[in-house]
C-alpha cells in the first residue's frame, strides 16, 4: 500500500513538472523583426550663396588665428565671436 501511494505521489510530481514545460512550449513565438525600408537617397544640399561662403571663410580665418594664439575653451569662443563680428 505504501508503495502504491509513493508511486502516485511521484507520478503526480512528474506530471506537474512536465505540464509546466509543455505550457511554456506552447507560448507564441516572438514576432519576426520588421523588414527595413528601402534606403533613402541623401538630400542634395543647395549650393552656398556668396554671402554664406564669405561667412564661412571669415570663420575659418578666425579659427586659424585663434589656433595660432593657442587659445582654447572660453577664450577661443570669445575671440572667435569678436573676430567674426568685426
Amino acid at each position: 500500500m505504501k508503495t502504491l501511494v509513493r508511486l502516485i505521489i511521484v507520478g503526480a510530481l512528474v506530471l506537474s513538472f512536465s505540464a509546466v514545460g509543455y505550457a511554456q512550449m506552447q507560448a507564441t513565438p516572438p514576432a519576426a523583426p520588421a523588414t527595413p525600408a528601402a534606403p533613402v537617397a541623401p538630400k542634395e544640399k543647395a549650393p552656398m550663396s556668396a554671402e554664406d561662403m564669405a561667412k564661412k571663410a571669415k570663420s575659418n580665418e578666425c579659427l586659424a588665428k585663434a589656433n595660432e594664439q593657442g587659445l582654447h575653451g572660453k577664450a577661443m569662443k570669445e575671440f572667435r565671436a569678436k573676430c567674426v563680428a568685426s
